[in-house]
């Protein structure tokens, strides 16, 4: 927990009792810029007081972890945010069982105590939700339900935007904000919190968001754009095996669709990231994922088409960017040692 100038506490409750493998939560650790340290302890400026309920960090377990849940509940948490790790399942669906649960129920016989049947991710969720003043939905699995929402699934599972339907607004008037990725890259997570921190202190403006729900600083671009391999798709020249620099998507690469930023941020304090390191793009930022990208390590059917008009331009265009080459690697005809000077320069004086 960190405090500021202001007193301003900012409560981040977070639930990854979703369908999930924490592989968010784990990756969250790894970011640097900024890193959930400085973010915990309050060091960037303007920042508030924040206090983290993270099963993954917290030294609370048991009935003193759920508390905070049941204070939110009971609006005794103000202002706070709820983080959704995991994808929703359907729990209409589950019969006399159930898919999730985070804690047990809690009743209240003139004393507090806690029942022996599980309290639902779902059930948590829709009494959160409302009181939140953000909904953060984190990783795939989250945002657009992910692997778990896989066609022939048998939980019905969802994103968090499905779940609660996707212009939901919170208490204050904000979208579910989503960042997706399988796990999530962990900067575009850390980057975000500390943008939702600065706007509830009224430091920022509004989140700005695409149609995805996604921050559009981060997931304005595609993949091809940000990608060092991309001049040579220009040039249609195409990888044909792993191991090669070039163009990887005759591979089964998607980059030239696909809204993430990886390759220009990397993955961990800049460096990784699927293309940089050889890697195909398969989509796991996309609200598509993984059924509409399937199989993986095929051809994607667009660049066929866009890969043979490729092909044909780059036929031309590299014999000529050849030539030029060879130009510029050949020093200017001025430079020489001659008594006579050859640069153009005309002397004032004779």
């Amino acid at each position: 927990m960190s405090a500021s100038a202001d007193e301003t506490l900012v409560h981040v409750l977070w639930i990854n009792a979703g369908l999930s493998c924490d592989g968010d939560s784990v990756s969250l650790t790894a970011a640097t810029q900024p890193s959930i340290e400085e973010i915990a302890l309050g060091a960037l400026p303007g920042l508030p007081g924040v206090a983290f309920h993270w099963p993954l960090i917290s030294y609370e377990v048991g009935d003193d972890f759920m508390d905070w849940f049941w204070k939110a509940d009971a609006g005794e948490l103000e202002p706070f945010v709820l983080v959704v790790e995991g994808s929703i399942p359907n729990e209409n669906i589950s019969g006399d069982g159930y898919f999730s649960g985070f804690g047990n129920e809690r009743r209240l016989d003139g004393k507090t105590q806690f029942g022996d049947q599980p309290m639902t991710t779902n059930a948590w969720i829709d009494r959160l939700a409302p009181k939140a003043w953000a909904v953060l939905a984190v990783g795939t699995c989250a945002t657009y339900g992910g692997i778990h929402a896989m066609a022939g699934n048998p939980t019905g599972a969802m994103g968090v935007p499905d779940y609660l339907g996707w212009k939901w607004k919170s208490k204050a008037g904000l979208p579910i904000v989503c960042v997706p990725g399988c796990p999530v890259q962990p900067d575009n997570l850390s980057e975000t919190i500390l943008y939702l921190l600065y706007q509830a202190t009224g430091a920022a403006p509004m989140i700005p968001l695409d149609d995805a729900l996604r921050p559009t600083w981060l997931f304005g671009q595609t993949v091809h754009e940000g990608c060092d391999r991309a001049g040579y798709y220009e040039q249609g020249d195409f990888a044909t095996e792993y191991g090669s620099p070039k163009c990887i998507v005759k591979l089964g690469c998607w980059g030239p669709v696909v809204k993430c930023n990886v390759p220009k941020r990397g993955w961990m304090n800049g460096i990784g990231g699927c293309p940089n390191v050889g890697g195909i793009c398969i989509g796991c930022t996309m609200p598509g994922f993984p059924d509409k990208f399937m199989p993986f390590m095929d051809e994607p059917p667009g660049s066929r088409v866009s890969a043979a008009a490729s092909g044909l331009y780059g036929n031309l265009i590299r014999p000529l960017r050849s030539i030029t080459a060879r130009t510029l690697d050949k020093e200017p005809s001025w430079r020489h040692k001659r008594k006579e000077l050859t640069t153009g320069y005309e002397r004032p004086w004779r």
